[in-house]
């Protein structure tokens, strides 16, 4: 055992943040703290780090255990170079034995003049030079808040490379839900103030959760069905009530005064955008140079209506300038950029619009619009605030309270509340927690008009984009076809494509992947297989069509309790055989796609 956190409570003003929380972590364990924005991880990490005391309750590190701490947002001397920074902790002999490998991990993250002054650095250049101290450092456990925002997809790759050959215990937050699926064995949420841990990668964790509350639901389905059976035995008349059991009243009442489980809030986003012509941007040869570096040559391209275009390529090599130039913030050196009369522009840049601190969130979001029209009605700026989570109390505080995930979750709501017909997003998932972005990305699912974004975020790209620009050095730009997966597919071969492939693939021993090329060749359905799939489809309409009755038989029966508990279990049996069927189908329609293919 690494480190012991044991009954923590930790409460800001009247918000209380951990209740009751327990976390251990031993040798090779890989943690990753999870939940919505606002609810207190970073302040978990503090704790565990020791630099911020519980207000009760105990963190106990093993003894001599060294502990490394990245924080979100480091702290940095401006006036040393990028090399003095890593190594301000350490004596001359640590820099002089460990040089070169610092060197040689500042290059792998985009930062190559390592004499540069921090406070010539850019924020995601600062995490990084922050990222590499932390790595370098001598640890038995390593502490990280959200160690990928501001690296690429080559960075990230390396970091899980690196993290996986960490021999001590890892406890981070992060929001990359394909890093938390290969570098984490263990899901902790923060949910209410309590920690649910789940042994399991991300994946797991999701269908764990999901039993979880499955469970939950049908207690409380329990739970009221016997309160509503007891209440009518309490409530028989005032003759029988000398006579009743002392006992049965008592196990009634603890069963009332139970509190009902309760679900995390979630971010309701509606539709929101404004009418849209037929022209909407046009890129014709464009060109643009910042000393002597070419970073987009001779780019030509016409924005659709239904775009949902992502846009990849290292740190530095001018993702974000085709976007400023798009958006009307940049002028190409040579080219022609032309936008329709009806185009309504929202950028949602990488640093976020700067919030006034002291300004009030409601005043914030009512300056731009004081209410707003969507598919679901019109709503006001203070409904708008209460549907991203915001709530009456917070809606009147000032923005500097709010936490960083809060704020950027804020300027969020402030793009979309424009009702723009075109968004261009820059790094849109960093410091947004997985539920928002999970809802973000239903929502980009059904925006009417064009999405362009950069992002890092493999699994945000698999989920929303239908083709991908990948920016090269030199300034090419080259378009293809499909998602991130897709893309990682079809790119030139390449040593960081090599390893990107070799990190996210698990190769098969020679001798298997023999026998299943063998059985690729054979693959063909069984009779019985031909049968169940040309009528597995309408057994599982069938299967609908049969909850939907019993879902329609469980509101007319709802004063006949005994009726009640039955359709619930009937229910219950019937989502089983559903989930059975369903898992099938899908079986056999692989099957079939496969069978398809190598015909």
């Amino acid at each position: 055992m690494l480190l012991a956190a044991e009954h923590i409570y930790k409460s800001y003003d009247t918000k209380q943040l951990l209740q009751d929380a327990t976390l251990y972590l031993s040798e090779r364990d890989r943690i990753g703290i999870i939940g919505i924005n606002g609810t207190g991880k970073s302040t978990l990490l503090k704790i565990l780090a020791g630099l911020e005391p519980p207000d009760a309750g105990s963190v106990t590190v093993q003894r001599n255990a060294r502990i490394t701490f990245l924080p979100q947002n480091p702290v940095m001397n401006d006036d040393l170079t990028v090399l003095e920074q890593v190594f301000a902790e350490f004596t001359p002999q640590f820099r002089e034995i460990n040089e070169y490998e610092v060197k040689s991990m500042l290059t792998r993250l985009g930062i190559t003049d390592h004499n540069a002054k921090i406070g010539t650095l850019s924020g995601g250049q600062r995490k990084r030079v922050a990222l590499s101290a932390a790595l370098i450092h001598p640890s038995d456990i390593l502490i990280l808040d959200e160690p990928t925002n501001h690296l690429d997809s080559d960075m990230v790759i390396w970091l899980e490379q690196r993290l996986s050959r960490f021999s001590g215990g890892l406890i981070m937050v992060t929001h990359d839900r394909y890093f938390l699926e290969r570098v984490v064995n263990r899901i902790t949420e923060l949910s209410r103030a309590k920690l649910y841990t789940y042994e399991a990668k991300y994946s797991k964790y999701l269908e764990l959760k999901a039993q979880r509350d499955d469970y939950a639901e049908a207690s409380e389905r329990k739970r009221q069905a016997i309160l509503r059976k007891e209440y009518q035995w309490i409530m028989r008349g005032s003759r029988a009530r000398s006579t009743k059991s002392r006992d049965r009243i008592e196990r009634y009442n603890a069963l009332r005064d139970q509190s009902s489980p309760t679900a995390d809030d979630t971010v309701a986003m509606a539709t929101m955008s404004s009418r849209m012509g037929k022209k909407l941007i046009e890129l014709t040869d464009i060109s643009k140079t910042f000393d002597k570096t070419c970073v987009i040559d001779h780019f030509s391209y016409n924005i659709k209506r239904d775009d949902r275009i992502g846009i990849v390529g290292k740190n530095g090599a001018g993702k974000s300038t085709l976007l400023n130039i798009i958006a009307g913030c940049l002028t190409p050196d040579e080219g022609i950029v032309e936008v329709g009369s009806t185009v309504k522009i929202g950028y949602f840049t990488q640093e976020g619009r700067e919030l006034d601190s002291g300004m009030r969130v409601h005043d914030f979001t009512s300056e731009i619009a004081s209410e707003v029209k969507t598919e679901e009605g019109t709503f006001t700026a203070s409904q708008m605030l209460e549907r991203f989570l915001f709530t009456p109390d917070m809606q009147y505080a000032s923005i500097g309270k709010l936490s960083g995930g809060e704020r950027r979750r804020l300027y969020l709501l402030s793009i979309l509340i424009a009702a723009p017909n075109i968004l261009l997003l820059d790094e849109p998932t960093n410091d947004l927690d997985i539920e928002t972005l999970t809802i973000f990305e239903d929502y980009l699912d059904s925006f009417p008009g064009a999405v362009i974004t950069v992002s890092h975020d493999r699994y945000f790209l698999d989920k929303i984009a239908s083709s991908i620009f990948e920016v090269t050095d030199g300034g090419k730009i080259t378009a293809y076809t499909g998602n991130y997966s897709d893309y990682a597919e079809k790119r030139p071969v390449t040593q960081e494509s090599n390893e990107r492939k070799e990190s996210s693939q698990t190769e098969l021993p020679t001798a298997d992947k023999n026998d299943v090329r063998i059985k690729q060749k054979k693959l063909k359905f069984s009779f019985n297989e031909q049968r169940e799939f040309d009528t597995i489809d309408d057994e599982i309409a069938a299967i609908e069509t049969k909850i939907s009755e019993c879902g329609k038989e469980t509101e007319k029966a709802s004063s006949d309790y005994v009726r009640l508990l039955e359709l619930s279990e009937q229910m219950e049996i019937l989502k089983s055989e559903l989930e059975t069927k369903t898992e099938r189908w899908l079986y056999l329609n692989e099957l079939a796609d496969q069978i398809k293919a190598q015909n």
